[in-house]
């Protein structure tokens, strides 16, 4: 991604169950028993890709996204990354994806938390947002967990993550899974956060202060 010009159409990710994603970025090295992976977005996107997919009857071209860093507002600072999806199919996932790495081999219990803004407050399942954290780059919307998943409840899985509502509330809002690995023996892994399509509109979603402790175990 183009650090001034961010917004891409670009395919890769509408499925659901338990796959992988991770975390790393500019400026942000590991360290054990602690944040191995902070990202505000003041710096622009640095090492994070973007990607999207949407289900086989409709072609990947045909579904509108974006993603991009904006000034336009911050949970804290100054920037944000500002995600765009249609909602002409009432299908369609975009997300963002960082390497990060790990300190050493082993097992964690890794933590991982973002800020994502809606516009309102609905009743209604507008958005979903979807975060993961494992050893492979989320390819499909089966690395994200299904909706209602959260890891954090979970035990020991192959990778961790959530898929839950937005537009709980108005303005900005937390969200948050726990993971505890099996034994890991790579140094990399990735960590992937976005919004996937429920309902049929257009919607702006903003995501900020995205952050994973990893501790040993």
């Amino acid at each position: 991604m183009n650090p001034s010009t961010s917004r891409m159409d670009r395919r890769t990710f509408l499925r659901s169950g338990v796959a992988a994603a991770v975390l790393g970025l500019a400026g942000c090295g590991a360290r054990s028993g602690g944040s191995a992976f902070e990202e505000g977005f003041e710096d622009g996107v640095g090492q994070w890709d973007s990607a999207a997919a949407i289900g086989p009857e409709v072609a990947i071209d045909e579904f509108e996204w974006s993603v991009a860093v904006t000034d336009e507002r911050a949970a804290s600072g100054q920037q944000s990354l500002e995600l765009f999806t249609e909602g002409d199919y009432d299908d369609g996932t975009a997300w963002v994806v960082h390497p990060v790495s790990v300190p050493s081999s082993g097992r964690y219990r890794a933590t991982v938390t973002a800020s994502f803004w809606s516009e309102s407050e609905s009743f209604n399942t507008l958005r979903n947002a979807v975060m993961c954290l494992g050893t492979d780059r989320p390819e499909d919307e089966s690395d994200f967990p299904d909706p209602g998943v959260n890891t954090t409840t979970l035990g020991e899985v192959p990778y961790g993550g959530l898929r839950e509502p937005l537009h709980l509330a108005e303005g900005w809002r937390e969200y948050r899974f726990e993971w505890t690995t099996p034994p890991l023996s790579t140094d990399t892994l990735y960590v992937a956060a976005g919004t996937s399509v429920v309902w049929e509109a257009d919607a702006t979603h903003y995501l900020d202060d995205l952050t994973v402790d990893l501790t040993p175990r």
